[in-house]
C-alpha cells in the first residue's frame, strides 16, 4: 500500500505527464478535481478553464457529476467561487454556503451547492504569473472549514496543473503554426510547378507566367494554389492558356 507521501508525489507525477498529441483538456480537469478529492480530503472538487478559444467556451470537470454541471451552469450565471476566483486570480477562503454573505454575492450557486449536500467552499486559482485561466473548487460536506494547510496544498496542485495547461496550449499553438507553415511551402512548391509547366507550354518567361495565373484567379474568383494544382495534374483549365 502506497504511503500519502508516495501518493502525493505520484499526483504531482500524474499532472506533469499530461500532455500529448491526445491531449483532453476535459479529462484532464475530471483527473486533477478527482485528485484532488483523494490528497486533500475534500468532499468534492470541480475544476474550471476559462478557455480563449470561442468553439470550446468554459470547460469543467468534477469528482461529481452534479458539481461539474454546476461550475458549468455558473460560468453562464457569471457567478460562484469559481467565477470570483478566476477573475480576481486570487484565493477565495473557506465560505459556508448558507451565510448571508454567499447567499447574496452567489444566490443561485449557493442554492444548488447546497442541493448537492455541500455546506461549505473554497476556491483556489489556476494561475501563473499575472495570468489566471480557471480555477479549482473545493467543496465539504464537514462542519469544519478547510485548513490554510490543506488550502495551500491545493494551490500547489493549481499550479502544477496551470503548468500543464498552459504548456499544452503553447504546443497547440506550435503545432497550428507548423501546420501553416507546411501548406504554405506545400503550396509554393505546387505554384512554382505549375509555373514552370506553363512557361514551357506557352514559350512565355516566368514572371509572365505568374502575372497571367494571378490575372486568371481573380478574373474568375478561384484561389491561386486551386489553379496551379489543375496545372500540375494536366486538367484543362478554359481561358488560362488564351488570356
Amino acid at each position: 500500500m502506497s504511503t500519502p507521501d508516495q501518493r502525493l508525489a505520484d499526483t504531482f507525477v500524474a499532472l506533469a505527464q499530461s500532455q500529448g498529441d491526445a491531449f483532453d483538456s476535459a479529462g484532464f480537469l475530471t483527473k486533477l478535481a478527482h485528485q484532488s478529492v483523494e490528497v486533500l480530503g475534500v468532499g468534492a472538487a470541480g475544476a474550471v478553464l476559462v478557455t480563449t478559444d470561442e468553439n470550446k467556451g468554459t470547460q469543467a470537470g468534477a469528482s461529481h457529476p452534479g458539481v461539474e454541471r454546476l461550475e458549468l451552469d455558473a460560468a453562464c450565471w457569471l457567478e460562484g467561487p469559481s467565477y470570483d476566483c478566476h477573475c480576481a486570480g486570487e484565493l477565495l477562503t473557506d465560505s459556508a454556503l448558507d451565510e448571508a454573505q454567499a447567499r447574496s454575492c452567489w444566490p443561485q450557486y449557493s442554492a444548488r451547492a447546497q442541493a448537492l449536500g455541500f455546506i461549505g467552499v473554497a476556491a483556489l486559482p489556476l494561475r501563473s504569473q499575472d495570468e489566471s485561466v480557471g480555477a479549482l473548487v473545493l467543496l465539504r460536506k464537514e462542519p469544519i472549514s478547510l485548513s490554510a494547510d490543506v488550502l495551500a496544498l491545493g494551490q500547489s496542485l493549481a499550479d502544477a496543473a496551470t503548468v500543464a495547461l498552459l504548456r499544452e496550449r503553447e504546443l497547440a499553438k506550435s503545432r497550428i503554426l507548423t501546420a501553416q507553415l507546411e501548406h504554405a511551402l506545400s503550396s509554393r512548391v505546387v505554384i512554382e510547378q505549375a509555373k514552370g509547366i506553363l512557361a514551357v507550354r506557352l514559350g512565355l518567361p516566368m514572371d509572365t507566367v505568374f502575372d497571367l495565373m494571378r490575372r486568371y484567379t481573380r478574373s474568375h474568383h478561384l484561389r491561386l494554389t486551386d489553379v496551379a494544382g489543375d496545372v500540375v495534374a494536366r486538367r484543362r483549365i478554359p481561358g488560362l492558356e488564351e488570356m
